[in-house]
């Protein structure tokens, strides 16, 4: 994707938003059902609990964005690290919704609500602090996703950016 200018914070973080979703979709595209849940050892996630558990996020994050607390009550976080949805389409599914909160949040923001305070986890926020800190969080996670997948591939791997060597 080409770096567009632009003088607005809220426009550059949709993009970079939309940026990763296609950067972890791409990703996603070029592994078998079975590398979704593969794991390199026992301390790793897979790409499909990578995926269970920035879903999990965006939905407590995103959902009420500026009227309640960005950690919601009935998440339980740690079991999005375990039994990853059933198969691709699920996970996909799971993965739509979430960003489907994301655009939900966001796309209503306007520059002057950037200095709003909203709260995650009891700590107050500024809207903007808060969306800078999900697209650190976003762009964390699509890295592991983009790693696993470049490894299952291997040679086959199609890159996502500048290929290699180039």
């Amino acid at each position: 994707m080409p770096v567009r200018y632009t003088a607005s914070f809220l426009e550059d973080s949709r993009a970079l938003f939309r940026q990763y979703k296609k950067l972890a979709e791409d990703a996603i595209a070029q592994v078998s059902d079975a590398e979704l849940a593969a794991v390199l050892d026992g301390e790793m996630n897979s790409i499909a609990l990578v995926v269970k558990h920035m879903a999990g996020n965006m939905r407590s994050r995103w959902t009420d964005f500026l009227t309640t607390d960005g950690e919601k009550p009935d998440r339980d976080r740690a079991s999005e690290f375990v039994e990853p949805p059933p198969g691709r389409e699920a996970l996909l599914a799971v993965w739509e919704d979430g960003w489907r909160r994301v655009w939900a949040a966001i796309e209503p923001l306007r520059e002057e609500d950037l200095a709003r305070t909203v709260t995650i986890r009891g700590e107050e926020h500024s809207v903007m602090q808060a969306i800078n800190r999900q697209i650190a969080h976003y762009a964390y996670h699509t890295g592991q996703i983009v790693m696993l997948a470049k490894h299952f591939r291997s040679e086959a791997w199609r890159s996502l950016t500048i290929p290699k060597k180039r």
